[in-house]
C-alpha cells in the first residue's frame, strides 16, 4: 500500500511539474519593450506587452478557427521554444534615411494541439519601439491545404485610450478620421450612410481599420498595424468596448472564407509600436524591418520622381477623362463626338510637358488617354479598358517624341475599373506598350466593384493581385503607384519599384466633397503612412474658387501645402495644381522645384497626432535640409531646434510661411518668404496660422558674417 501511495504521489507531482512548465512565462525584450507568452489553464496561447513596466497589451489570446478544426485556439501544449537576437544595418533603395538598423530579440514558441496533434508556431520579435508577431504553420502530415475561417488574435488594451480611427470596410479606406475614446467608437451612422461594405457585427461591437493610432491617459502612444501582407487578407479590428479589446477580423472572399493556405506557411506580422514620445512613433522602422529584403537585384533604374499632370483639372471639372460627355453622344456612324473638354489631348499634354521641362519637374502623368471612360465606373463590366488604345485626340507617337525631346518622362495610367482579371490577362501587353513608348512608371486604379465578382479590394485574392502587378512591373523596369488598393504594410522594402499608394483620403476630396479637415494631415503620418508612402497629391495653390461648386475650398493654407512635401513622405510626389496657378506664385513654387524626394536622414522635431507635426529631412548626398511644419485648425508657434546642423557651419534658411493675416478659412493664399542666417544650436520659431504650415529650405553657405544675404527668390 505504501509503495502504491508513493507511486501515486510521484504521478501527481509529475503532473504538477508538467502543468507548471506549460504555464511558465517566456519573455523577449529590447530596451523598454517586453513581450511575454504563456499557455493558460485552457491550453490557449496568451501574450502580453509592457513598455517601461507599464501595461500596453493585457493578457490577450491567440489562435484560429480552421475549416478542419473550429477550436484551433485551445488545448495546446508547449513542445519547445527558442530565443535568439539579431542586429544588422541595411540600406533602402530610397527612403527617409540612408541606413536602417534592424535589431531585435526573437522568441519562437512551438505548440501542439493535444487532441488533433496539429502544430503551430508563434514567432515574437521585440524591438526598442515595439513588437511584431506572426503565426507559422509548419510542414505536417495533418495539415496541408486548409482554410482559415477566422483569426482570433486579440489586442486587450490597458485603458480606454484616445483613438484615431476609420470604420471597417472591405473595399475602401478613404474615410475622414474620427478622434474619440475607444469606448466611443461607433460607426453605425457611417455604416448606414456608406455605399461600400462596412462591417458592424453586433450592437456593441464595431470594426475599425489599421493602422490604428491610440494615446493612453498616462501618455503612451500605441499603434497597431501589420507588416508583410502577402497571400492573406487584410486585418481589420472588431472592438469590444466593454473590455477595451480589439479582435482581428479578416476580410472575407466571395463565399465568406478568409484565407486559403498550404503548410508550411506564415501569416503577416501583427505589429504594435509603442513609445512615451509621439516623435518615436513616426521614427519607427519596425514595419519595414519585418519585411523581406528586396527581391529586385538590379535597382539602379528605380528613381524617385516629381511630376505634374492633367489630374486636377479633371477633378475640378475643367476637363474630363472621357472623350465624349455621355456614352450616347455619337455621330451618325456611331463614333463618339468630342466634347472639347477632354483633358488628355495632344496639345494640352504638350503644355504640361513644357511646364515640367521649364521647371525641372521629372515627369507628366496623363489620365484619360485611353478609350473606355464613357462607361467605366462601377458597372461590373470586365472588358472596359484594353490599356493600349488611345482616344483620337491623343497622338501617342507625337507626345512620346515631344517628351523625349524635352527630357521629360511620361507616367502611364492604367485604370482597371475594378476588373482585376481583365488587367491580369493584359498585363504583359500593357507593360510592353509602356516600355515601347517610354513610360517607366505607372499609376494603377481600382475604382468600383472587384471582378472576380464578390471579391473585395482588401481580400486575399486582391492582395495577391497587387503583388503580381508589382512583380510584373519589375520585370519591365516599371515603377508603380497603386490607387484604391489595400493600405501598405512595408512591402516597398521587398518591391522597391512599388514607390507609393493612395489607400486613404487624399487631397482629391477637396475637389469633389466637403474636403479634409485641417487636422487630417496631422493624423495621416500616425495612421495610413505607418505602412508606407502615400500619393496624397499635395501642392494646391488656388485654395478657393477652383470649382463651380459654391463655398468649396481646400482646408489648408498655401504654406501648409508646401510643408506637406516634407511631412507626408513619398518618393513619388505630384505638383498637383494647374500650371497657371503655379505661374501666379512662382516664388512659392520654387520650394516645390527644390524639395528632394530621397533622404539621408530624417528628424521628427515635434509631433502630436491630430494637432501638429514638424519634420526635418537631409537631402541625399548633400548638406541641405528641408523642414515642414503643419498644424490643425489652431494657430501655434513651431519651435525648431537646429541641433541636426553640422557644427561650425553657417546656413541660410529660406522660410515659406503664413503671413500675419493668413487663415485657412478666410485668407488661405497669403504667405511670406524670408531668409535668415542659422547655425547649429539656434532655434527657429515660426508662427503657423490656423490650418497653416511652413516649409523651410536650409542650405550651407560660405561667406563672411558681414556680407549681405542673397536676395530672396
Amino acid at each position: 500500500m505504501l509503495k502504491q501511495f508513493f507511486i501515486c504521489l510521484a504521478g501527481v507531482l509529475l503532473t504538477y511539474a508538467v502543468i507548471a512548465q506549460q504555464n511558465e512565462t517566456m519573455e523577449a525584450g529590447m530596451g523598454k519593450v517586453k513581450v511575454s507568452f504563456l499557455i493558460d489553464q485552457n491550453g490557449s496561447p496568451v501574450y502580453q506587452v509592457l513598455f517601461d513596466n507599464r501595461p500596453v497589451i493585457l493578457s490577450s489570446h491567440l489562435g484560429f478557427v480552421l475549416n478542419t478544426d473550429s477550436t484551433f485556439y485551445k488545448d495546446f501544449e508547449l513542445t519547445g521554444s527558442e530565443k535568439n537576437s539579431f542586429d544588422e544595418t541595411w540600406q533602402p533603395v530610397w527612403g527617409e534615411v540612408k541606413d536602417i538598423r534592424n535589431n531585435y530579440e526573437q522568441l519562437i514558441v512551438h505548440l501542439k494541439q493535444k487532441n488533433s496533434g496539429l502544430l503551430l508556431n508563434v514567432i515574437f520579435r521585440a524591438f526598442e519601439d515595439g513588437i511584431g508577431f506572426r503565426y507559422e504553420f509548419p510542414k505536417q502530415d495533418g495539415l496541408k491545404y486548409f482554410i482559415v475561417t477566422d483569426e482570433l488574435t486579440q489586442f486587450h488594451m490597458a485603458g480606454d485610450h484616445k483613438t484615431f480611427w476609420i470604420p471597417g470596410d472591405f473595399d475602401t479606406n478613404e474615410y475622414p478620421y474620427t478622434e474619440s475614446k475607444l469606448s466611443m467608437i461607433d460607426n453605425s451612422e457611417l455604416v448606414k450612410n456608406s455605399t461600400a461594405i462596412a462591417v458592424r457585427v453586433a450592437p456593441d461591437k464595431y470594426a475599425v481599420q489599421t493602422p490604428l493610432m491610440m494615446k493612453s491617459d498616462d501618455g503612451l502612444y500605441i499603434n497597431i498595424h501589420e507588416a508583410a501582407l502577402t497571400n492573406y487578407p487584410a486585418m481589420q479590428l472588431h472592438v469590444d468596448k466593454a473590455t477595451n479589446t480589439f479582435t482581428s477580423s479578416l476580410v472575407p472572399d466571395a463565399v465568406g472564407n478568409k484565407a486559403y493556405l498550404h503548410a508550411p506557411c506564415s501569416t503577416p506580422w501583427r505589429t504594435i509600436i509603442v513609445s512615451d514620445k509621439a516623435t518615436n512613433i513616426l521614427s519607427s522602422k519596425l514595419i519595414l524591418n519585418l519585411n523581406e529584403p528586396s527581391k529586385i537585384t538590379n535597382t539602379t533604374w528605380i528613381k524617385p520622381m516629381k511630376f505634374v499632370g492633367v489630374w486636377w483639372e479633371m477633378q475640378t471639372g475643367k476637363s474630363t477623362w472621357n472623350y465624349s460627355d455621355f456614352a450616347d453622344s455619337v455621330d451618325a456612324n456611331g463614333k463618339p463626338i468630342p466634347n472639347h473638354r477632354h483633358g488628355a489631348n495632344t496639345a494640352n499634354v504638350k503644355r504640361y510637358i513644357d511646364f515640367a521641362a521649364s521647371n525641372g519637374i521629372d515627369g507628366v502623368l496623363v489620365e484619360g488617354w485611353n478609350t473606355g471612360w464613357e462607361d467605366w465606373f462601377g458597372n461590373w463590366k470586365e472588358n472596359v479598358f484594353d490599356f493600349v488604345t488611345p482616344y483620337p485626340d491623343f497622338d501617342m507617337k507625337e507626345i512620346t517624341a515631344y517628351a523625349a525631346l524635352k527630357n521629360v518622362k511620361l507616367i502611364m495610367h492604367n485604370e482597371t475599373s475594378g476588373s482585376a482579371t481583365n488587367y491580369e490577362r493584359q498585363m504583359d501587353t500593357a507593360f510592353r506598350f509602356m516600355t515601347m513608348n517610354g513610360y517607366h512608371a505607372v499609376k494603377t486604379g481600382y475604382v468600383g466593384k472587384i471582378i472576380p465578382r464578390g471579391e473585395h479590394h482588401d481580400g486575399q485574392w486582391m492582395i495577391n493581385h497587387y503583388v503580381r502587378v508589382a512583380e510584373k512591373a519589375a520585370q519591365y523596369n516599371v515603377m508603380l503607384d497603386a490607387h484604391e488598393p489595400v493600405r501598405p504594410t512595408g512591402l516597398q522594402r521587398t518591391y522597391p519599384n512599388w514607390l507609393a499608394c493612395e489607400a486613404a483620403r487624399g487631397n482629391e476630396y477637396n475637389a469633389f466633397s466637403d474636403g479634409n479637415a485641417p487636422s487630417h494631415e496631422t493624423i495621416l503620418p500616425f495612421t495610413r503612412l505607418m505602412g508606407g508612402p502615400m500619393d496624397y497629391t499635395p501642392g494646391i495653390f488656388k485654395l478657393k474658387n477652383y470649382t463651380t461648386v459654391p463655398n468649396r475650398q481646400v482646408h489648408t493654407t498655401l504654406a501648409k501645402q508646401l510643408a506637406l512635401y516634407v511631412t507626408l513622405y513619398s518618393p513619388l510626389q505630384m505638383a498637383a495644381d494647374l500650371p497657371e496657378n503655379y505661374e501666379a506664385h512662382k516664388d512659392a513654387f520654387q520650394f516645390i522645384r527644390d524639395v528632394p524626394l530621397n533622404w539621408d536622414d530624417t528628424k521628427i522635431v515635434e509631433a502630436e497626432p491630430g494637432s501638429y507635426i514638424t519634420i526635418a529631412r537631409k537631402e541625399k548626398g548633400t548638406g541641405n535640409w528641408f523642414i515642414g511644419a503643419i498644424t490643425n485648425e489652431k494657430a501655434r508657434t513651431a519651435i525648431i531646434p537646429l541641433t541636426f546642423l553640422e557644427k561650425g557651419k553657417k546656413y541660410i534658411a529660406t522660410i515659406y510661411s503664413d503671413s500675419t493675416d493668413t487663415d485657412w478659412k478666410n485668407n488661405p493664399e497669403t504667405y511670406q518668404i524670408t531668409q535668415v542666417l542659422v547655425a547649429q544650436g539656434k532655434n527657429l520659431k515660426i508662427k503657423l496660422a490656423p490650418g497653416g504650415g511652413a516649409a523651410i529650405a536650409v542650405r550651407p553657405i560660405e561667406f563672411p558674417d558681414n556680407k549681405k544675404l542673397p536676395a530672396k527668390n
